[in-house]
């Protein structure tokens, strides 16, 4: 009877996994969407196949090294299925109340939710470095980032491997013997405001440095030049697919359904996700009209997208009246952010680094607040690892990039729209001339 019980808990939280990882997949037609909406038209099959292509490479890479970097999976994924040994191993470890112990589920679920969350983190820089760079760069970068420069960052947190040998960045790190071998500084991201949208901003930044504005954008007195999207009508269905998705995103993180408390857990989470990107979308709005004198739906959309990255770090402990309100201040900080990040001139159409990288930072430091067993001091120094490596390992790789081969498609291509001098076709071809 006991063995059934933990079959069924098996199924169970590995059915779940594979739902949550296909939400997550499903966001990547949201990025899709959204980045489509927002660039001009002539730019837009260019958008849409850097993001086709930049999932398949995510894919591809962390099951090819990603993974075993990560968690030592092992490479290609060998032995990753498991087998009906886990269900044993699950009675002992687990506790006599049967479905209260630990969480146990194909090892192969957890590789698709692992790798969705890698290409969610590549999707954001997209849409920053979009419009004016050469395709086949990104992709190159896709490669680089997707299979090492994640991987590596992730092993440090959420893999729990200490940081160059010196220290672990979440808990203490003991041998056999019950030894301490590195102690840790108690960093906690629940589904990856830092890990994976901090990471992926950085990233953004590095690019965007180095890529330099888009034609037009910046005027000779250092005046700022809106470029309008093409497509709003997209953006929105885009921040619609997201908002459903980071249900699984931040629901799958709970890592395990079949016992009351978890399925609690869960249904906490949605709830608190949900409250914090209505929250993002209000503050948005209301202070885009007090500062514009108009409802900008750029800035609405970009708010209820902060106020998910906002509650990514700890969407469990939260009241939900505290979650709305961790939004409301996302939603704000997204308009400030964007306003302030064009007056650098670093210019970023879709605002991927506000949305994810300072709306990142915001949510990880705001954890210590409902969740005891974080430190401001251990979410600061995750804050740093991950910036300072990422931006890092980024800013080189696009660096020997545009000593090599360039990262910005010629002045002209620019003008004509990366659709024909990339990709040979225009997504309208009816309209654009």
């Amino acid at each position: 009877m006991e063995n059934q019980i933990f079959a069924l808990q098996y199924a169970l939280d590995t059915f779940y996994f594979l739902i949550c990882g296909a939400l997550v997949m499903w966001m990547a037609a949201g990025f899709a969407m959204l980045e489509a909406g927002l660039v001009r038209a002539k730019n837009t099959t260019e958008i849409l196949t850097k993001n086709v292509g930049l999932f398949a490479i995510a894919c591809t890479m962390y099951l090819i090294c990603g993974y075993h970097f990560m968690y030592g999976g092992g490479w290609f994924l060998s032995g990753i299925a498991g087998d009906e040994s886990l269900v044993a191993e699950a009675l002992r470890a687990s506790t006599a109340n049967g479905f209260e112990g630990e969480a146990v589920y194909s090892k192969a679920s957890d590789f698709f939710f692992q790798v969705v969350f890698v290409a969610t983190c590549m999707s954001i820089v997209s849409g920053a470095v979009a419009e004016r760079m050469k395709l086949w760069v990104f992709f190159a970068f896709a490669i680089i980032m997707t299979g090492f420069i994640y991987p590596i960052e992730g092993s440090w947190t959420w893999g729990n491997q200490p940081v160059f040998g010196l220290f672990s960045l979440s808990n203490d790190i003991v041998n056999d013997a019950g030894q301490i071998l590195y102690h840790g500084l108690g960093f906690t991201d629940f589904a990856g405001s830092g890990i994976v949208h901090l990471a992926g901003a950085s990233a953004a930044l590095a690019a965007v440095i180095l890529l330099g504005a888009r034609k037009g954008k910046y005027g000779k007195n250092g005046e700022v030049r809106a470029i309008p999207g093409a497509n709003l009508p997209l953006a929105t269905l885009g921040t619609f697919i997201l908002w459903m998705g980071w249900f699984g995103f931040n629901g799958g993180s709970v890592l395990k359904l079949g016992d009351i408390s978890n399925a609690n857990a869960v249904a906490m989470v949605f709830v608190n996700t949900n409250a914090s990107a209505a929250g993002g979308a209000i503050g948005a709005l209301v202070f885009a009209r007090l500062i514009f004198g108009k409802a900008d739906l750029t800035m609405l959309l970009n708010g209820a997208l902060a106020g998910l990255v906002a509650i990514t770090a700890e969407p469990l402990t939260p009241t939900p009246l505290f979650a709305t309100l961790c939004g409301l201040v996302a939603g704000v900080l997204v308009v400030s952010s964007i306003l302030t990040i064009d007056k650098l001139k670093l210019d970023d159409p879709v605002g991927a680094i506000s949305v994810h990288g300072v709306v990142g930072l915001f949510g990880l430091l705001i954890v210590p607040i409902t969740n005891p067993e974080a430190s401001f001091v251990g979410q600061i120094a995750g804050i740093l690892v991950i910036f300072i490596w990422v931006f890092g390992c980024s800013f080189i790789v696009w660096s020997l990039l545009k000593a090599t081969v360039g990262l910005r498609i010629s002045a002209e291509e620019e003008y004509e729209g990366a659709d024909i001098s990339e990709c040979g076709q225009e997504a309208y071809p009816e309209f654009v001339k």
